[in-house]
């Protein structure tokens, strides 16, 4: 796996491309989520990952993962948008990550039953439905002072849960397209951080984990 640790910097600050998938989802300047997120790019920036997902000293660990969560967020939602002409309903009839793992969606409010759909179909149910996460200030309070409600640390590790799949269909059906366009550092980048991260605070069942379970693997004997 080429440039794991490359540009991380210029990734996680957004100087690239801002074709994104769905409107980016901005933390308020001024705001001490913001500050977090400042902190998490300037330790990502000194390219030590397992350091950069850690809890800093004194912080709420509902806040440090709800930075994370946006910042995944936006970080997939571009990885993606660079690939949307290619992942469609000809070449991606069926949301998987490899022969064995399909997914279907459903979201427990409109959808309750999971309904079988294609990739880009999947995809675009599951970055709206985060996205309206992450818009609902009960969930995700911005404002100081906010408590975080009781299920917080459970929405979040569906969002993280659902936020893998892309990845994982990424990784597994459009990655000549990734190195077609040179951007196989940025997603070995941006996912080694997310897989360290949900590591590092348990957010994700390692059997959710399976699709990439070898890539996985290589990214953690290459930080030892």
């Amino acid at each position: 796996v080429k440039g794991l640790t490359g540009n991380v910097f210029s990734l996680v600050s957004g100087s690239r491309s801002s074709k994104t998938f769905k409107p980016k989802k901005n933390i308020p300047e001024g705001s001490h989520q913001y500050e977090l997120l400042k902190h998490a790019e300037a330790t990502l920036g000194s390219g030590n990952l397992r350091q950069a997902v850690m809890l800093p000293e004194g912080e709420d660990l509902n806040e440090w993962i709800a930075v994370n969560t946006v910042d995944f967020f936006n970080q997939i939602n571009m990885l993606y948008g660079t690939i949307t002409e290619f992942c469609t309903e000809t070449s991606c009839p069926v949301m998987s990550a490899g022969p064995r793992y399909e997914y279907h969606w459903a979201d427990g409010t409109n959808i309750k039953k999971p309904i079988k759909c294609s990739a880009p179909k999947y995809i675009d149910y599951l970055m709206t439905w985060v996205q309206d996460q992450l818009d609902d200030e009960t969930l995700f309070p911005s404002k100081i002072g906010v408590p975080f409600p009781k299920n917080f640390m459970s929405v979040a590790k569906t969002i993280l849960k659902r936020l893998f799949r892309v990845y994982a269909h990424i990784y597994h059906q459009h990655f000549d397209s990734v190195m077609r366009l040179q951007e196989e550092a940025h997603l070995n980048t941006s996912f080694k951080h997310f897989i360290f991260f949900v590591q590092e605070f348990n957010l994700i069942d390692r059997r959710e984990l399976a699709p990439l379970q070898e890539l996985i693997e290589k990214l953690g004997s290459k930080d030892r």
